[in-house]
């Protein structure tokens, strides 16, 4: 059994800010905002949704089949994911764009700013749905806005299940939009900020969401863990302490590739959401999105 992972491959510039973002912005002048922040590291890693959440499916023994667009800057990424394992025959190159850029700065409370370069990402929409039997679940994390409402008007009408991830792509949509998303999809993943986002949005509660069609509604919660909601209940499962704090980029995609990894061995949503906490704790005292190890023998698996 494979999992199509859908979303972007990018490059991440990640930067580290010593101070606070709080202490250098002042609330009554953010009309005029004008802010410089020194960051003495710098790292270039392999990022994007879509490769980190495929990084980790593989590392626990899943099978990732990545649908995403890379541009000519590429080739060292694709020869990576191939020397990982990871099926990369979906992955479509742009040759007059780069590949997608972030660039993050980190300050000391684990807080972010991001600017993003989305590049090859913007031709996305033009890979279509692969015609093969093993593919039985799949992924929509964020991507470009006709990618992501192709891809779940394909999966659906293939009658594969799928994780709608909104993630930063959330704003794209509008309620009607996301409502649609919704009814397609088997499963939402967001984090609590996304979460109120996409209620706010649809007009919908959490607990109305995971009473319509859907497996479950997935609340992640950073550090205090996440919210499974399954037929209007919710259930906390625990956060699991990190070993070091070092850096929060792709903690939510090792979760994910988790959450993945479980539902293709069936396993019940909570069990699936407390690998996948045990995922983010690993991923967070490592930098960038694609470094953590993965012991499948110490998890048990």
């Amino acid at each position: 059994m494979a999992s199509l992972v859908c979303g972007s491959l990018a490059f991440d510039t990640i930067t580290t800010f010593p101070g606070r973002f709080a202490e250098q912005i002042l609330p009554e002048q953010v009309h005029i905002l004008n802010v410089s922040f020194l960051v003495p590291t710098l790292r270039r890693e392999y990022g994007g949704c879509a490769g980190n959440i495929a990084y980790t499916l593989n590392a626990l023994g899943g099978q990732a089949v990545v649908m995403a667009a890379i541009g000519n800057d590429g080739a060292a990424y694709l020869a990576r994911m191939q020397g990982l394992g990871i099926d990369t025959s979906n992955v479509l190159s742009v040759d007059d764009s780069y590949t997608a850029q972030a660039m993050i700065i980190t300050d000391a409370d684990n807080n972010q700013i991001t600017a993003f370069h989305p590049g090859a990402m913007q031709e996305a929409h033009r890979i279509a749905l692969p015609t093969r039997g093993d593919i039985q679940l799949a992924i929509i994390g964020p991507d470009g806005r006709d990618a992501m409402l192709r891809r779940a008007a394909d999966l659906a009408a293939a009658q594969i299940p799928f994780i709608f991830d909104p993630g930063q792509g959330l704003p794209m949509f509008n309620g009607e939009e996301l409502r649609q998303f919704i009814s397609q999809a088997s499963w939402v993943a967001v984090n609590d900020y996304e979460g109120r986002m996409l209620c706010e949005r649809t007009g919908l509660s959490l607990a109305e969401l995971s009473r319509s069609h859907l497996r479950g509604v997935i609340v992640t919660l950073a550090a205090e863990g996440c919210d499974v909601w399954e037929q209007g209940i919710c259930t906390r499962v625990p956060g699991v302490k990190a070993g070091q704090v070092v850096d929060p980029t792709g903690c939510g995609d090792a979760f994910r590739g988790a959450l993945l990894y479980g539902l293709e061995l069936g396993w019940s949503l909570v069990r699936c959401v407390a690998l996948g906490n045990r995922m983010g704790a690993l991923k967070i005292a490592e930098r960038g999105g694609q470094n953590h190890r993965v012991d499948r023998v110490a998890l048990g698996l």
